[in-house]
């Protein structure tokens, strides 16, 4: 009995500790004036430790809690992991940020942590419940990050537009819930799958309620048309938390979807398949399309996210053919890439003033050559070119849709990522081949150096060696 609860206890310690660390954070704010290195090293200790309790224990095993709702196993773990190590990657790029423009580091942390703790529930549940409580906590935390800089009015308008769509989706999305409630008697994901057969009675009713469920996945992933909140979210808010925004919550929309998509509703896969398959069409064309028109950096970066995103979806669309390891793939490079995109449009930030305009590139290469590579290495890993990990991301996507004989689908894609390399080789231009006269200088922490060249270097290395991942990916889906 002892050993069955301390299990239990061991499934939910990840969130126990990052819940203690927020209330650590929080009280180190109020009685410590002027304590933001202490607060950093205090938000960082929380991922670290949140991380060996993690990967304590058997790798393989696979612990339900009583009543079924909150799971840990391989995949969760591995996810968690990940997860840490992203955030610890926001928090080293947004110090000096954070320091410079002397915004309050006691939120910024907390309300990561709080974000974070979000995720880590989401990608653990095995319920509507559990997986609406994650996604909640995670969004209500994003909403006051967006609007961190109080004295920015149009950090306050995204924080606004971001907060009445994502109450519409958050609402859809409960409403579909209550519907496949109606209809199996159950919220728990296995009881779903086995109560929900094709043609049984009440499947208007379950179909009704996955068009619901499909409009709260496609928002929180930012997938077309349900994207109208991304380009604004990302231009309007502080640069460090654009970065924490296009990179975490990305694992806990992929955990969103495999959890309802795959594990409840392959039952009626034929019916979410179709809708899956517009959604990503739609985000590639329109993703690309629009980043070409954009000036500012943040905002290009935004679509590109919708069209990478359109790429992840179609992962689920070829499960027979490997599509989830693929999908879990290009997330896992796709989130390396943000954070090294952004974490460059961080370096470029000088004397408090954001480098956030496609301008502040130009003559990169003449003011810091390496970091001029750092950015060509994650630009040519977005556009896909060999041997950068981008490219095997988006070759193991199409690989997938063919084996699931699906090939229009990856015609389409492959054509929407040609267009789109136009918007990325603009940066290159930029860099390379502009003078860039009166730009400024640009410094940063040596720590900052450091992890945004690993970051980089990284996308080098597994484009080099990209089986080693494939395999764990493939491992931890089981």
């Amino acid at each position: 009995m002892n050993g069955n609860v301390m299990g239990f206890l061991g499934a939910c310690l990840p969130e126990i500790v990052v819940g203690a660390g927020i209330c650590v954070v929080l009280m180190a704010g109020v009685f410590v004036k002027d304590g933001r290195h202490l607060l950093y090293l205090l938000a960082m200790s929380c991922l670290v430790a949140a991380a060996w309790v993690t990967g304590s224990g058997d790798p393989a095993a696979t612990v339900l809690m009583p009543g079924g709702a909150f799971i840990q196993d391989p995949l969760t773990r591995f996810l968690k992991l990940f997860v840490f190590a992203v955030v610890a990657l926001v928090f080293v790029y947004s110090r000096a940020y954070i320091g410079e423009r002397k915004l309050a580091a006691a939120e910024f942390y907390a309300l990561s942590l709080f974000a974070l703790l979000g995720i880590l529930v989401m990608i653990s549940s095995a319920s509507f419940l559990v997986m609406y409580l994650g996604l909640e906590t995670l969004s209500l935390a994003l909403y006051a990050m967006v609007a961190f800089e109080r004295d920015s009015p149009v950090g306050a308008e995204a924080a606004m537009k971001y907060f009445v769509l994502g109450a519409i989706a958050s609402g859809c999305l409960l409403y579909g819930v209550s519907l496949l409630y109606g209809v199996t008697g159950s919220i728990l994901f296995s009881d779903i799958a086995a109560a929900l057969q094709p043609g049984a009675a009440g499947q208007a009713g379950a179909l009704v309620g996955l068009a619901f469920v499909l409009v709260g996945i496609a928002f929180k992933f930012g997938a077309v048309p349900f994207h109208m909140w991304v380009p604004d979210v990302y231009q309007g808010a502080p640069t460090c938390v654009s970065l924490f925004v296009a990179t975490a919550p990305e694992v806990a929309a992929f955990a969103l979807t495999l959890r309802i998509l795959v594990d409840a509703l392959t039952p009626i896969d034929m019916d979410w398949q179709l809708v899956l398959s517009v959604l990503a069409i739609l985000s590639l064309g329109i993703g690309n399309l629009v980043a070409i028109m954009q000036k500012n950096i943040k905002r290009m970066l935004a679509y590109s996210t919708i069209a990478h995103v359109g790429f992840i979806l179609l992962g689920f669309l070829a499960v027979q053919g490997g599509g989830l390891q693929a999908a879990l793939y290009y997330t896992i490079i796709y989130v390396l890439m943000a954070a090294g995109a952004f974490g460059v449009v961080l370096f470029l930030a000088a004397d408090g003033v954001d480098a956030d305009q496609l301008d502040d590139f130009r003559g990169l290469n003449r003011r810091s050559p390496w970091f001029a590579l750092m950015m060509l290495i994650v630009m040519f890993s977005m556009i896909g070119v060999p041997p950068f990990a981008g490219f095997y991301a988006k070759w193991w996507i199409l690989s997938a849709l063919l084996e699931s004989g699906q090939a229009m689908l990856a015609t389409a894609a492959v054509i929407f990522s040609v267009i789109g390399a136009f918007y990325y080789l603009r940066i290159v231009h930029l860099m390379y081949f502009d003078e860039g006269a009166g730009q400024p200088s640009v410094s940063a922490p040596m720590d900052f150096r450091v992890m945004l060249s690993v970051n980089a270097l990284a996308l080098l290395g597994l484009g080099l060696f990209p089986a080693g991942l494939l395999e764990l990916c493939a491992r931890v889906l089981g």
